[in-house]
């Protein structure tokens, strides 16, 4: 698809700060580019992240090191079973020197917050995160916080250990921009990985890590990606794409329209970090799939029969006839 229309947004800042926060994830990340590219995706796009792989693939690394780049408040918690609602959102303490009580703020007051291993709290304390991922507020005893932006959820969870966990419920998993599935890195990158362990003798020393931006400049890249340019005839291909998930015979819950704000916003981001002010169906066919696989449920037969989410949705993004 031709530009046709001349240069309207200036991409340089964010082609910067793209480079020079890949440059200092790669410092101990040895591939990954994906989820790093879709990490940056979510930034800009103003969405949050569920990183789900097999322990030790960098996921909560990768968090750690991508907040480091900010200049801005970094929060982790640690979900276990025994964490509590107020032990995230915070809680109300008695003062004895003004007899009244205060609002003590939890650790979501804060502009990026690593959730680590999230399936494993209860589902009152996934619940608390509501409010705060969707309205970007936390209200407690009637009193309501806003939450200082930019504000984004880093979520991690292991797919394959089970014990003790909860499954996250449908309208939480729709708060997540995307889930990135994290993978095992090849022979070559594996080498490279213990190389790098190596010369560094065995040490992640995070205050190397240089800080690339801060909120005013997230918040400033935001609006030069809502500028970003995208045609009628691809915002109803991103309609089809979602309208599919709901008419698709494989499939028990379609996508809601959510999940097409989603694309749409993930598809800006994602042209603007190729260096385009214009979106292409090559931008949507690539976030697509990040943002619908966990927001869709496989029938039970289909399921039965080994077939993935993941086959069912790359299949269905085919099978629809691309804009020229």
């Amino acid at each position: 698809m031709e530009n046709t229309f001349g240069s309207r947004v200036d991409l340089n800042n964010i082609s910067n700060a793209a480079e020079k926060i890949k440059k200092e994830i790669g410092k101990y990340v040895i591939g990954q580019t994906q989820m790093t590219e879709l990490l940056l995706i979510a930034l800009l796009a103003d969405g949050h992240v569920l990183l789900e792989g097999v322990p030790g693939v960098a996921k909560t690394l990768t968090a750690k090191l991508l907040a480091q780049t900010i200049h801005a408040d970094f929060k982790r918690i640690q979900f276990t079973p025994d964490l509590m609602p107020s032990d995230i959102v915070g809680t109300a303490i008695f003062n004895n020197k003004t007899n009244e009580f205060e609002f003590r703020k939890g650790p979501l007051f804060s502009n990026v917050v690593l959730a680590d291993e999230i399936n494993r709290a209860p589902a009152k304390t996934q619940a608390a995160l509501f409010e705060a991922m969707e309205e970007r507020q936390i209200t407690s005893d009637g009193t309501t916080y806003k939450l200082p932006p930019p504000f984004i959820v880093l979520a991690t969870q292991n797919p394959i250990e089970q014990e003790g966990t909860y499954r996250l419920p449908e309208a939480q998993l729709d708060r997540f921009l995307f889930k990135i599935e994290v993978h095992y890195p090849t022979l070559d990158q594996e080498t490279e990985i213990l190389k790098t362990y190596h010369e560094k003798k065995n040490k992640i020393d995070f205050s190397t890590i240089e800080r690339v931006l801060n909120a005013s400049d997230i918040m400033a890249l935001r609006e030069t990606v809502a500028g970003i340019h995208i045609e009628d005839n691809l915002l109803k291909y991103i309609a089809q794409i979602v309208n599919e998930t709901r008419n698709n015979s494989w499939l028990f819950l379609g996508a809601s329209p959510r999940a097409s704000l989603a694309i749409l916003n993930a598809s800006k981001a994602c042209a603007a970090l190729r260096g385009k002010d214009f979106v292409t169906p090559d931008e949507i066919k690539f976030v697509a799939p990040h943002v619908l696989k966990h927001r869709v449920i496989i029938t039970p037969e289909k399921e039965m029969e080994g077939i993935t989410t993941n086959e069912v949705v790359n299949k269905m993004i085919e099978k629809i006839e691309v804009p020229r």
